[in-house]
């Protein structure tokens, strides 16, 4: 059986990490437990990546790229505001249901221990979509003639995707996160679309 190249390994790492991550509910991660997840020794793990810090960068890093592609697509296909943001919340709380162990970094409780600036990326990563989701509603104040307290209405939808992904990870994933949306979004919707 051939190698893996460096690239695969890399992402190989990350895939088993995040593994983890979903399977070893709030438990401190050994970069010896990793290595022995991958099958190398720490040395290797350590080629790829020169600090476990750095092997959550990676995983922080896949979040943001992929969050925010597909951001922008929904921005790009959607021209209705009410319809980006009942796209993006689902996107964010889709995400996390379909990846637990990222669920948990953006929960934020594997980062405890671990540096600063990993806490500061994922509050960047939060901080990023209240700025998109501020533009969207601005941009529907003059589009579409929508009238809200922004500010308001986009700290109370995040706290909504916050607190689901909170939840989710907080029943060890068995509250999905996008069980009972449309019911959900029903109620925001009138709240802040009608």
């Amino acid at each position: 059986m051939a190698r893996p190249r460096r690239g695969e390994r890399r992402q190989l790492i990350l895939e088993t990490l995040a593994h983890m991550l979903q399977a070893n509910h709030g438990e401190h991660i050994t970069t010896a437990q990793l290595a022995r997840a991958v099958g190398v020794s720490e040395a290797a793990l350590y080629r790829h990546f020169p600090s476990k810090g750095k092997m959550f960068e990676g995983l922080i890093e896949f979040i943001e790229e992929t969050l925010f592609t597909r951001i922008n697509k929904i921005i790009a296909e959607e021209s209705r505001a009410e319809a980006r943001v009942q796209n993006i919340l689902f996107l964010l709380l889709g995400f996390a249901g379909k990846n637990p162990g990222m669920a948990r970094l953006l929960y934020g409780d594997v980062l405890v221990g671990e540096t600063e600036r990993l806490r500061k990326r994922v509050a960047q990563i939060y901080e990023r979509i209240e700025t998109q989701m501020k533009q969207i509603l601005r941009e529907a104040e003059v589009n579409e003639n929508l009238h809200l307290p922004v500010n308001d209405v986009t700290v109370l939808l995040l706290a909504v995707v916050e607190g689901s992904i909170t939840r989710f990870v907080r029943s060890e994933f068995k509250s999905s996160p996008v069980a009972g949306w449309e019911r959900q979004w029903e109620l925001i919707r009138k709240s802040v679309f009608s």
